[in-house]
């Protein structure tokens, strides 16, 4: 960060937001201030006389230049350079100091309205420039003034003494704000630099904690990939041995290879369980019927239904659309169905219902039995994390991952004592006929 007086306040680069900020409070304050005088000058015209053809037509003409660069300015869309933003102002400059003592040329008085012009590029060296630079355009204004009253008395061979004094005091004030706005400003850029580096430096600790974070989930998901494998892999291993062992008879020989060939099954599962989770398929969403989703999804658990002795209910209006990946919004379900259906006890029912809510579709799988326990709730959708004694932990998982895939979200909204409930939302589908769907 450079602050050094020499050098200006160069402390970060302009973003097109603040240079625009900038340069059009600098235009808008001239032209107020060129909007302003006029009017004073014209309403009291009994004092200073009316303005001349000339001094309107000056005005104007400056008016409409300051009006171009105000529209040029919200124009832009990148901001400038920092050698083109001291050409801009300088010209600005060079404008102010012409018209403030071509004005009082033009009006002939000793105390010349306009010089209160000569404010403004003070004010926009304070912004631009170095500390020097803003003393030195600071001089040149007061300068004009003295040089106007020199000017005066020459042309008119007389003045009131006092008039010197007013020059000298509003040449002091020139200096007092010139350097007070260049301080103001050199510090408020100063703590936009230190904020600036603040943020970076927030950004890269970030960084480092998420690659932190995500070598730890790797190191979390690898040991907890090794500690499912290995008790399969345990058991086809011992199975194997045993059955081929020389002593045993074919009945337990043949209950070693069921052993076996069961835990590869499992295996096979576990994998094929985490590649749906790690490498999820890109979602080919169209516009699909949500009955015809939930129908599809209750039977295909009917028969794991039937085995707890469990009903799966569908309620869904027959019109509902719904925007997604119709394979993966089923297998997201029938995740959700099976822990249901697991969940539930005997002669319970697992319903699937469908609505449509503030333009999105909402499907939910409720179900009856014990919630889920306390400590458990932040883990729910955490791969491996199971409470089933041969469960994979990976169903809600996936589930979860398919939801945000399609541009929705996967929540527990009920945990009661007696009755869980999932929700799912997803975009709806609008201007699409159920025809249309349906063929």
């Amino acid at each position: 960060m450079n602050t050094d007086p020499e050098q200006g306040p160069r402390l970060i680069p302009q973003s097109l937001g603040s240079f625009k900020r900038q340069q059009s409070t600098l235009a808008i304050l001239n032209l107020t201030a060129l909007a302003t005088l006029l009017l004073i000058h014209t309403f009291f015209a009994n004092h200073f006389g009316l303005p001349t053809p000339t001094l309107v037509i000056m005005l104007a003409v400056a008016f409409l230049l300051r009006a171009v660069e105000l529209v040029w300015v919200q124009a832009r869309t990148s901001p400038l350079t920092r050698f083109g933003l001291q050409i801009l102002t300088s010209g600005s400059i060079v404008l102010n100091f012409v018209l403030a003592f071509t004005a009082a040329l033009l009006t002939n008085r000793p105390d010349a309205q306009y010089f209160v012009l000569l404010a403004m590029p003070i004010i926009e060296a304070a912004f631009t420039f170095s500390l020097f630079s803003t003393v030195g355009v600071t001089i040149v204004a007061g300068a004009l003034n003295f040089l106007w009253i020199v000017l005066y008395v020459w042309r008119h061979g007389h003045i009131r003494p006092s008039e010197y004094f007013e020059a000298g005091t509003t040449s002091l004030i020139y200096g007092f704000v010139g350097v007070l706005v260049w301080m103001l400003v050199n510090d408020l850029r100063a703590n936009q630099a230190e904020l600036v580096q603040n943020i970076s430096e927030l950004e890269q600790t970030r960084e480092r904690l998420l690659i932190e974070e995500k070598l730890a989930a790797v190191g979390r998901l690898s040991s907890a990939i090794a500690h499912e494998i290995r008790n399969p892999v345990a058991m086809i291993s011992s199975s194997l041995a045993t059955a081929t062992r020389g002593a045993v008879d074919p009945e337990q020989r043949a209950m070693m290879f069921d052993i076996a060939a069961k835990e590869a099954t499992r295996l096979e599962q576990l994998t094929n369980d985490f590649l749906a989770y790690a490498r999820p398929r890109p979602p080919a969403k169209s516009a699909n019927n949500v009955a015809d989703l939930l129908a599809y999804v209750a039977d295909l658990s009917r028969a794991r239904a039937d085995s707890k002795s469990v009903r799966v209910a569908v309620n869904v209006p027959d019109e509902l659309l719904c925007d997604c990946d119709p394979a993966g919004l089923q297998q997201l379900l029938l995740n959700l169905v099976m822990n249901a259906i697991d969940a539930s006890p005997p002669l319970a029912t697992v319903t699937l219902s469908g609505k449509e809510t503030a333009g999105r579709v909402l499907i939910e799988v409720e179900n009856r039995g014990e919630g889920i326990a306390p400590d458990d709730l932040r883990h729910i959708f955490e791969p491996f994390f199971t409470t089933k004694p041969r469960g994979t932990g990976l169903g809600l998982a996936i589930a979860h991952t398919i939801a945000r895939s399609q541009g929705g979200d996967l929540t527990l909204t009920e945990n009661g004592p007696e009755r869980v409930r999932f929700s799912v939302i997803m975009p709806a589908t609008a201007e699409v006929s159920l025809e249309m769907v349906r063929h």
